[in-house]
């Protein structure tokens, strides 16, 4: 493996591990700042934004520089962005300082995996994609918890503290082994994508992806919280469920992997957005009640990624045959509608939270993500209605993105 992928591997390492962690410091930063826990679930919709419009329009509007300046520069911002979070006097300028940082995260992952396979020989592609996107994995498993851990006992400033640390780390990997002169195509124009967004059946795709996502992070968002106020663990024990969570999801993206390769990607994602739904249906139940919120969250994180293989296979496989000239933007597009999904879902979740309670976010989120359901299934029958031949070369797609 070349060192300059280890680089890349620790960017998205410190990318994943500053979106996620926001989770687990909710409650924490809300009785610090002295705001509600909408207000505060407000950071982790409007990072998610920032993400969604960072990939598209800025991905576009960086296509002229060199792609180690690019990389350079991202890693710079997102470590500044960082560091405000570490020193934000108040709401706002946290507010402002996840902005930043999601910005950053859209491009990086824009353009990461185009340097990933630069790196390599070409019949390594997608395995070099893959151990970048191993960064975000193992984020979920260990960064998210340990962030959280160092939250609860140190304070939540530490915690982007420690996020900022990693951030110059990979910018200095970055500056002594990534390459100068790594050849890259003109990304899509702002035009060329808004022509990928008038084909129906990739925004039927772009609809669960956002609704299936939106409906699991209505209740994820405000996993701490539930915790904590609803099922009686300390403070400090919510980085262990974490770190349960982490693991579990590790453990799902891989069998949802294989569940969209047996069974298509249509019938994979019925099957998980069904289980979605189930189990966010059970928090409702299970959340005054420690052992059985464990065993929910433990089925939780085995479902909650474990339909990434399947949305990315699928949206490749649809723009392969209705945007044939445009797949790269159609797939990077779904990236944006799972972020705003992540916005939507954390949004509604605080209104949820504000008019109605916290244990009410399980039950309404499951709906959601049977909405999700209802249109994977529509889209199936249109499949059905207008078969084609099975379209190759759509794995490469679930390595492309785990995040």
């Amino acid at each position: 493996m070349p060192i300059a992928l280890l680089a890349l591997t620790i960017s998205a390492f410190a990318i994943g591990t500053t979106e996620f962690v926001i989770v687990g410091l909710l409650p924490t930063i809300a009785a610090d700042l002295g705001v509600n826990l909408p207000s505060a679930g407000l950071l982790v919709s409007l990072y998610a934004l920032g993400v969604a419009v960072g990939a598209p329009v800025l991905t576009a509007l960086s296509g002229k520089l060199p792609r180690k300046t690019l990389l350079l520069a991202l890693m710079v911002l997102f470590t500044l962005g960082n560091l405000l979070a570490w020193k934000a006097p108040g709401y706002t300028s946290l507010v402002l300082a996840r902005v930043l940082t999601g910005l950053a995260h859209g491009v990086f992952f824009s353009i990461g995996s185009t340097i990933a396979t630069s790196l390599v020989a070409r019949d390594k592609a997608a395995s070099a994609i893959a151990i970048m996107f191993t960064g975000l994995t193992v984020a979920l498993v260990t960064g998210v918890p340990l962030g959280t851990f160092i939250g609860q006992h140190f304070g939540w400033r530490e915690t982007f503290l420690a996020v900022s640390a990693l951030g110059v780390l990979a910018f200095l990997g970055s500056l002594a082994f990534i390459p100068a002169g790594i050849a890259h195509a003109k990304p899509a124009s702002l035009l060329q994508q808004l022509k990928v967004l008038g084909e129906p059946r990739l925004l039927l795709v772009y609809a669960m992806t956002a609704v299936g996502y939106g409906g699991s992070f209505i209740a994820f968002t405000y996993l701490a919280p539930i915790l904590q106020s609803v099922s009686g663990f300390s403070a400090g024990a919510v980085s262990l469920v974490m770190l349960v969570y982490g693991v579990s999801v590790a453990l799902g993206n891989i069998w949802g992997g294989k569940l969209a390769d047996r069974r298509g990607p249509v019938g994979a994602l019925k099957i998980i957005f069904l289980g979605l739904a189930v189990v966010l249906l059970t928090l409702t139940f299970t959340a005054p009640y420690a052992p059985l919120v464990l065993a929910t969250v433990l089925l939780w994180g085995a479902l909650a990624f474990g339909n990434v293989a399947g949305l990315q296979v699928y949206v490749v496989q649809q723009a392969e045959h209705f945007t044939p000239r445009a797949v790269d933007v159609a797939s990077g597009l779904n990236i944006a509608a799972f972020n705003l999904g992540i916005a939507g879902g954390a949004w509604g979740g605080g209104l949820i939270v504000e008019h109605m309670g916290l244990v009410h976010t399980g039950w309404i989120g499951a709906l959601v993500v049977l909405g999700a359901y209802g249109l994977t299934a529509l889209s199936g029958r249109l499949d059905r209605l207008n078969p084609r031949p099975a379209l190759a070369g759509a794995s490469q797609a679930r390595h492309a993105a785990a995040h």
